[in-house]
């Protein structure tokens, strides 16, 4: 199995852009596919820098309806017309993200819907033998407080987002399993106690943003939190690879406690060692 990210929030990999956004390539037995397309088409730029033919791609998985996922999904489509792109069917829901101070829309951009080769899924899907997505996560422990800013404009209200348009992909390779998400705005906790139901075992590795990034400063209330999730992942045997909306410093907090089971992906890395 082979795994690279495409983009990410910070420098990594020597000519490969940088920006708000995350997207990885898979690489398995039966599939090159992509999860979320960042925020814009920088991340063909990179593709073409790490030697990766989009054209090849057979499937896309959006992790959830944000624009920093889901911006790069229309210039993909135009060149490769054939993958097929899965995301929850709520995943174009009008959602924002909200202050006293500022509105923002951060959903995505509703041209994606009329793509011929978008597939709606309604909660979990089996993809095939080596690609299975769940959803429904709502569980509420140590929930990122972050989200409380983000809300869906429902008939002219806006209500707290609950995420019900996250999903996550589980890729199989013999008896290992890799649990991918985007932003884990439902909590990383909470996501892998789901995936523990369903597979009775923890994932050998999880790639995902722990949403935990704050443009204000952090308090100790927010670092005791980090603290406490890392406690909590310590106790599996499972390989975090993370970045994005984690933010460099919850990333330190972390590490501090993790050591080397927690590993930041930079813009342009490979992830090794898994499968």
């Amino acid at each position: 199995m082979r795994i690279i990210n495409l983009i990410e929030n910070t420098e990594g990999n020597k000519g490969c852009f940088f920006e708000h956004g995350l997207s990885f390539y898979v690489e398995t037995k039966q599939h090159k596919l992509l999860v979320d397309t960042g925020a814009s088409d920088a991340f063909i730029h990179n593709a073409k820098v790490l030697g990766i033919d989009l054209t090849q791609i057979d499937s896309v998985i959006l992790s959830h309806g944000h624009y920093d996922h889901s911006g790069g999904i229309l210039a993909f489509a135009n060149m490769n017309p054939n993958a097929k792109i899965y995301m929850q069917e709520n995943a174009l829901g009008d959602y924002y993200h909200k202050t006293e101070k500022m509105e923002k829309y951060i959903g995505v951009d509703k041209a994606i819907a009329n793509l011929p080769q978008v597939v709606f899924v309604d909660g979990d899907y089996e993809i095939d033998e080596e690609l299975t997505l769940f959803a429904g996560v709502t569980g509420r422990k140590l929930w990122p407080q972050g989200n409380m800013a983000l809300k869906e404009l429902v008939n002219g209200e806006f209500l707290q987002d609950e995420f019900s348009h996250e999903q996550y992909l589980v890729i199989t390779e013999g008896d290992k399993r890799v649990l991918v998400s985007g932003c884990a705005h439902n909590g990383v906790l909470n996501i892998l106690e789901k995936y523990e139901q369903l597979y009775a075992d923890n994932p050998v590795a999880m790639i995902s943003g722990f949403h935990m990034q704050k443009k204000t400063d952090y308090t100790q209330e927010d670092i005791a939190v980090m603290e406490e999730t890392a406690r909590e992942l310590l106790k599996t045997d499972t390989i975090f690879y993370t970045g994005h909306c984690t933010g460099e410093f919850p990333f330190e907090v972390m590490k501090k406690i993790l050591g080397e089971q927690l590993i930041y992906v930079h813009s342009g890395e490979e992830i090794i060692s898994i499968g």
